[in-house]
């Protein structure tokens, strides 16, 4: 399977990426030259894998009959000093609320999409450690 996306110099550091019918526009800082319009490209790493494991969590979670109130994913990633500059590591922070949750079952829908349908996540697993930690507030 194929899949192609274009994305467009829009002058400056700005780039404009067309996702599918969505347009990402990327930017750098002011002190490098951009106007600061646009979230940096590496950001968008880290959003795309909060966003892939977030949809296979809330997935599951619907097919076990667990409703949490609320649900947010943090990362916290390690990024190194030297250039290339990159993540050398990430660790994902899963937090609900909500009555009665179950804790198994959170933990159970998080290892499935860590470790069966999370392609962002089986990706980046290839080249750092990929944590995570479940926690109910």
């Amino acid at each position: 399977m194929k899949q192609t996306l274009n994305t467009s110099w829009n002058g400056n550091m700005q780039f404009d990426a067309l996702v599918g019918d969505h347009h990402v526009i990327m930017d750098a800082s002011p002190e490098v030259g951009g106007t600061n319009e646009g979230p940096r490209p590496k950001a968008l790493m880290l959003a795309s894998l909060a966003g892939c494991t977030g949809m296979d969590v809330i997935s599951i979670l619907k097919k076990m009959r667990v409703e949490p109130k609320t649900f947010n994913i943090r990362i916290e990633a390690e990024m190194t000093e030297e250039h290339p500059k990159h993540y050398s590591s990430m660790h994902l922070i899963y937090e609900f609320t909500g009555d009665n949750l179950d804790e198994d079952k959170l933990t159970k829908a998080i290892e499935l999409s860590q470790d069966r349908y999370c392609g962002v996540s089986a990706v980046y697993k290839k080249t750092m450690p990929v944590t995570y930690e479940v926690r109910i507030l």
